[in-house]
């Protein structure tokens, strides 16, 4: 009896994850299909979990509110350091930041990220300033490299993404191919050799106040 409990409690803890994975992944979507007041028994429908099993792990919105952008902000981040350490292409690694995060929704949650910084959560703030981090390091990479333009920073990078992974005038969730032809677009524009001069000043991080949406 014992062996089968012991054996029992692992798969358990198992269990608990995945339905946390998928509440999290379910509310991602959910918030940019219906914006930050969506009705959590959505959320727990799309993630097929009972409405308890939702509150067990998150008591209330403004705790899965805070989970989902920390969820999104580490999978950008992980995702990041992976390929620095396996790529060898540093705009490639550029690449993959930038089709990531698209794929992450971060555009669509922007409508829910500054009202969760500003109630100064140090958590939020602390995985913000990691994924910026992180992004500078792969923009540094690739200016090293030669690859990407000089007159790009940071800055206007975070920007751009948050601002062509939007959702679509009244498709509330877009359109995802459509998002990532125009990525590429942005992507071959940042390439060198450079074809025109922009107008305006490079934007960094700091420039940004931590407000790119």
């Amino acid at each position: 009896m014992s062996d089968t409990l012991a054996d029992a409690r692992p798969r358990l803890r198992a269990d608990a994850a995945r339905n946390r994975e998928r509440i999290l992944a379910a509310a991602r979507e959910t918030f940019v299909l219906h914006g930050p007041d969506a009705p959590l028994d959505e959320i727990a429908r799309r993630a097929g979990v009972g409405n308890a099993t939702l509150y067990r792990h998150f008591p209330d919105r403004a705790s899965l509110t805070a989970h989902v952008l920390l969820y999104v902000n580490q999978r950008i981040i992980d995702n990041a350091q992976r390929a620095m350490e396996e790529q060898n292409d540093p705009f490639e690694t550029l690449r993959g930041l930038v089709l990531n995060a698209a794929e992450e929704r971060l555009g669509g949650l922007c409508s829910i990220l500054a009202p969760a910084l500003d109630a100064e959560d140090t958590r939020l703030r602390d995985s913000m300033r990691r994924m910026q981090e992180v992004t500078q390091q792969v923009i540094d990479r690739a200016h090293q490299s030669g690859q990407l333009r000089p007159d790009v920073d940071s800055g206007d990078l975070l920007l751009a993404i948050s601002r062509l992974t939007l959702p679509l005038p009244g498709t509330r969730c877009g359109d995802a191919l459509l998002t990532r032809r125009h990525l590429q677009i942005f992507l071959d524009g940042l390439r060198t050799p450079v074809r025109s001069t922009l107008p305006g000043e490079p934007k960094t991080l700091a420039d940004l106040k931590g407000e790119f949406c």
